[in-house]
C-alpha cells in the first residue's frame, strides 16, 4: 500500500511539471540556476583509465535571442569549487601543479559566436584558465522550456566539447611505463537550467 501511494504521488508530480511545459522558444535573459548547472569534466588517468570530476559552484546568464544565432552567454567557475570525489586529489588540483587556485580563483567562458538553431547549434567560447585565453568549440542543443512550481519561466541547455590542458598552462607531467599519469585531452559537458530575468517573450 505505502508504494502504491508513493507511486501515485511520483506520477501527480510527473504530470505536473508536464503540464507546465512551454513548447517552443522563449527568448529573453536568463540568470545561470547554479543548483541544477553542472560541468563536469573527463581526464585519461594512467592511459588505462579515466577521472571523471564536476565544478560544483557556477554563477551566469544567458540572453536568448531570435534568432537564436543572435544569443549569447556568459560565466564565472571558481577552482575551488571542483570535485572529483577524492579530497587529496582535489587539493592538488588546486595546486600549482594544475589550476593554482590560490592565483587564480576562477574560470571563464564567455560566447563569441553562435550558428544554427536551439535544436542543434555550435558556439565558439573564450575560455580564460590560469593567466591563458584561448577559443574553444561546443556542440550544444535545447532541451526545453518549461515553468516551473513557483511560475519562473526556464530554460535548459546542453553543450559538449574538449580542449587540451596544456594549452592553460596546465603542464603536470609525471609518466607511468605505458605513458602520462594524466592525459592532456580534457572532455567537457555542461548542463545547465536558465531563470529568466524579463518577462518572458514567446518565438516561434
Amino acid at each position: 500500500m505505502k508504494f502504491l501511494v508513493q507511486s501515485l504521488a511520483f506520477l501527480t508530480l510527473l504530470f505536473s511539471f508536464n503540464a507546465g511545459a512551454v513548447k517552443g522558444y522563449v527568448k529573453g535573459k536568463y540568470d545561470v540556476d547554479p543548483a541544477h548547472t553542472r560541468i563536469s569534466f573527463v581526464i585519461p588517468h594512467f592511459v588505462v583509465s579515466e577521472v571523471e570530476g564536476r565544478f560544483n559552484e557556477v554563477k551566469g546568464e544567458f540572453n536568448l535571442a531570435e534568432p537564436f544565432a543572435a544569443s549569447s552567454f556568459s560565466a564565472t567557475i571558481p577552482v575551488s569549487s571542483i570535485d572529483t570525489g577524492v579530497k587529496q586529489r582535489d587539493d592538488h588540483l588546486k595546486s600549482k601543479d594544475f589550476f593554482e587556485a590560490a592565483k587564480y580563483p576562477s574560470m571563464k567562458l564567455v560566447s563569441k559566436s553562435i550558428t544554427g538553431t536551439d535544436d542543434s547549434f555550435k558556439v565558439v567560447a573564450t575560455l580564460t584558465i590560469k593567466d591563458v585565453t584561448k577559443d574553444v568549440t561546443f556542440e550544444g542543443k535545447c532541451t526545453g522550456f518549461v515553468v516551473d512550481t513557483w511560475g519562473k519561466q526556464r530554460a535548459a541547455f546542453q553543450m559538449t566539447g574538449t580542449i587540451n590542458r596544456k594549452d592553460f598552462n596546465i603542464n603536470y607531467n609525471d609518466k607511468v611505463a605505458l605513458g602520462p599519469a594524466v592525459g592532456d585531452e580534457v572532455k567537457i559537458r555542461i548542463w545547465t537550467e536558465g531563470i529568466a530575468v524579463t518577462p518572458p517573450a514567446k518565438g516561434k
